[in-house]
């Protein structure tokens, strides 16, 4: 079984606090429904879970029916960072879950290409992330005023979502994890920790994430091309 789990608990800070960014409509839904959206269509998912805040469990239930969602899902909530909302969410999935794909709903442009290639190689080969070569020149600056260094762009990516796992990899990565306090700000950091190998998927399509309010133009735009 394949469980897609959908992390949708931030306090979109970086929007301005205006509304919560997963509840943002753009292109005639909720960001949060056009990345459900996208596992709810892939025919490898099976179930969804979706890890909100609180008081947000009532309404993105009531999402799932509005917007005649398919396949099963379950609503849990969420912690004060990331990685214990993605914890609560692995304690959540369904018996019987061997693959599990995690995904911001924030990222609500991927295409179901990328999420069925990450669950793909992750059965084959425990773990894979969604991702994209960097492509301008990177610079290190330690105090954010003088440049130190400049890194080598051919052997750097950036990490996107998903981020898929065998469940009984990822589960043992994050017990770790919350054992012992580490702050990870994606889940291949789990897997590096305990040693296992991550494997790149080159996302298909521009797959961004909704941070700040200048990004809305061009998810919109985005959005509206599917």
């Amino acid at each position: 079984m394949v469980t897609g789990l959908i992390v949708a608990a931030g306090r979109s800070t970086r929007m301005g606090g205006a509304i919560d960014k997963v509840l943002l409509e753009i292109a005639g839904a909720p960001i949060l429904v056009h990345s459900w959206w996208r596992f709810d269509k892939c025919d490898l998912v099976d179930s969804i879970v979706i890890v909100t805040r609180a008081e947000l469990v009532d309404a993105v239930s009531e999402m799932g029916r509005t917007y005649q969602m398919q396949k099963p899902f379950k609503v849990v909530v969420g912690g004060m960072a990331r990685q214990d909302s993605v914890w609560n969410g692995l304690q959540a999935v369904p018996n019987g879950t061997e693959i599990v794909a995690i995904h911001d709903a924030a990222r609500p442009c991927i295409t179901e290409w990328t999420i069925r290639r990450t669950i793909e190689v992750a059965r084959e080969k425990g773990a894979a992330i969604a991702a994209q070569p960097i492509v301008d020149t990177v610079k290190e600056s330690v105090d954010g005023m003088v440049i130190n260094r400049t890194l080598d762009r051919s052997v750097l990516w950036a990490a996107q979502t998903p981020q898929t796992f065998q469940y009984h990899i990822i589960l043992r990565a994050y017990s770790i994890v919350q054992e012992k306090a580490i702050t990870i700000t994606d889940d291949a950091a789990a897997c590096e920790i305990i040693g296992v190998p991550v494997w790149l998927v080159r996302a298909d399509k521009p797959n961004p994430k909704l941070t700040v309010p200048e990004d809305v133009p061009y998810i919109r735009g985005l959005l509206a091309e599917k």
